[in-house]
């Protein structure tokens, strides 16, 4: 099956003067009969939805699907919605770090006063 050219959200007709682009596809010109032909037929396309695997330091790789939206007020730019499988390892992993973004509430915030104003351990009295 053949499969367009994907330039990870590089589009050459949003920058078609850009030097690196153009060098860049140059080379891949160069180095790839595959690649050359599928550019000449403008076998290019932006992907707006598909799977994509990350590698967090923590808690390892995540494999989430996205949905990228084109924002109508501001051509060009775009919105990227990732979800992770409902019951995956993946949605495990983002919830972990989820809770350890999470704040604890103050403790003047809680409705008994006496624990509002009790002492943090190691305070002097």
């Amino acid at each position: 099956m053949e499969r367009p050219v994907d330039l990870r959200g590089v589009e050459e007709g949003h920058a078609p003067y850009d030097k690196s682009l153009s060098n860049l596809i140059g080379e891949l010109s160069t180095q790839s009969e595959d690649f050359r032909g599928r550019w000449a037929a403008h076998d290019v396309r932006y992907h707006r939805t598909g799977r994509k695997r990350f590698h967090h330091p923590l808690v390892g790789d995540v494999e989430l699907d996205y949905e990228a939206f084109e924002l109508p007020g501001d051509p060009g730019q775009r919105v990227n919605v990732y979800t992770a499988q409902p019951g995956s390892p993946s949605e495990e992993a983002l919830n972990l770090l989820a809770s350890w973004s999470a704040r604890e509430p103050a403790l003047d915030a809680r409705p008994d006063d006496a624990a509002a104003s009790a002492p943090l351990p190691g305070d002097a009295h």
